[in-house]
This record gives structure tokens, sequence and C-alpha cells, in this order.
């Protein structure tokens, strides 16, 4: 984080288009979310992402990246990101990492969740809660003047404490007309100085956070990566502007994972 960085600057005419991006990457996100359930195939999730993709005229931005063949990246239980979508079967207890990327007008829309294929155990369901309010605390630092290493720092600052751990080979990204843009967005508080954020920024945070140790691989697809302890992992990510006031989620949705929502008490 010692080497400076230009971070684009996005105008009021390029929001204006990135957010209607946003906002159908998020339509597409919760609906292929909807979908997940057991005995289907993560191939017939990302079958169905490319005809809601077509039905909005908009295309993947993942499709032909670097060569990735899938039009989403959805992964299994231990794996983090980057899955395929292939014939593999969705059981019971499983979850599902579903990363939407779309182009529409020429900008990106980016987002992720994490799904649970009918009922998960207890442990599970804390790490889903403790990735998903990370991002919310990480996003609370997207404002004008913040350090984007305070922003960084907070998604592991939330989960250490439930015995989790952050991802440290992959990271958010600034995001807009290009799938990547700077800055490098760690799930970490990196070392050195930081760039402060200004209004017109737009980042992806996108904590990735491991039930045990935060080693990750990478499988022979070239691909997928999996977890070193095969321990279960969570991915959740927004699409954020920095404005005057507070963060603007560009591909808002209602929380997936809340404590009401799975009844449980992260402190218990």
């Amino acid at each position: 984080m010692a080497k400076k960085v230009r971070i684009p600057i996005k105008s009021a005419a390029d929001i204006r288009k990135m957010r209607v991006a946003c906002e159908t990457a998020s339509e597409i996100l919760q609906l292929c979310a909807k979908a997940v359930q057991p005995g289907k195939t993560t191939g017939e999730i990302d079958a169905y992402a490319a005809e809601l993709m077509k039905e909005r005229s908009c295309k993947s931005a993942f499709l032909g990246y670097r060569g990735f063949p899938g039009h989403i990246c959805i992964s299994r239980n231990e794996e983090v990101v980057h899955g395929i979508g292939s014939d593999t079967i969705i059981r019971p207890g499983d979850i599902l990492k579903i990363d939407v990327g779309i182009t529409k007008g020429g900008w990106i829309g980016d987002n992720a969740t994490t799904v649970p294929a009918g009922d998960i155990d207890l442990e599970t369901k804390r790490l889903l809660c403790a990735t998903e309010q990370s991002l919310y605390e990480a996003i609370d630092h997207a404002r004008n003047g913040t350090h984007l290493a305070d922003l960084c720092g907070a998604v592991e600052a939330h989960v250490q404490p439930y015995g989790f751990t952050v991802v440290k080979e992959f990271v958010g990204h600034g995001v807009g007309r290009n799938l990547h843009e700077e800055p490098q967005v760690p799930n970490f508080r990196p070392p050195g100085r930081s760039p402060k954020l200004r209004p017109g920024m737009v980042l992806a945070i996108e904590p990735m956070v491991n039930a045990g140790v935060p080693g990750v691989t990478i499988l022979s697809d070239g691909w997928t990566v999996i977890t070193n302890d095969r321990k279960n992992s969570s991915h959740f990510e927004h699409t954020v502007l920095v404005t005057e006031g507070k963060p603007d989620i560009l591909t808002a949705r209602p929380r997936e994972a809340t404590e009401e929502l799975l009844g449980i008490k992260m402190d218990g």
C-alpha cells in the first residue's frame, strides 16, 4: 500500500450509468440466490444467470475474462471464490457463494452473497453472519477523508474474535468501466501509507472469510480457490460509492444472513 495509486473518480454522469449496471447485477444475484436448492447443479444456476442477463440486455463481466468459462462464479463449501458451474449437485447443508458481475451500458456492476442450501449447522450460520456483518463494518468506513487502510482493517477486526480468518491472497478492488481498477481493497489492514477516500471513488468491497486457516490453494482448473484445511468459506460483496455523506451501496439488497433471520447470537 506504500506505492501511490491513482484511484479513478467517477463523474455524476458516470455514476448514473453505473447505478443502472449495479442495480441490474443486484437483481440477477438475488434471483440466482433464490434458485439455489438441493438437487440442482451449480451449472444450472450458471445457465439461469445467463438467461437473466440476456433478458436484461447485459453481459457477464466474468465470461471470457482471462479465459474464465462461467457466466458467474459459483463456489461450494470449502471453495472460496472463482468456482465454475458444473454438473456438481447441490446437497442439503451446502453453502454456495454466488458472485455476479455484469456489464451494461459500458459499466460494471459486481456483487456476491453466500446462500445456504436448506438447513446449515450453527457454526456455518455464525460464519455467514460474521462475514456479512464485516462487509457492512467495512462499508461504514467508505467515507470522504477516511484512510483506505481503516476500511480494509475493519473486516479482519470484526471476524477475528469469532475465530474466523480472512483470505489474504485475494482482495476487493476499484470498479467502473473495468472489472478491476485501482485501488486494491484487502480484507486486512495493509502496511504503510494508504490513500484517503474521496467522493466519486467506487469500490468493490468483498470479505472472503474462512472458518479455519486463512491459507488457500487454486485447483487444477486454474480458477477454483479452496481452503487449505477444507473448512467452509463465506463471501459477501457490494459495489459502494464514496460520497460527501454516507456510503452509497450501488448493489443494495436485503441483508441475507442477519442474526435475526438466523435466530442465533454471535456472542453465544
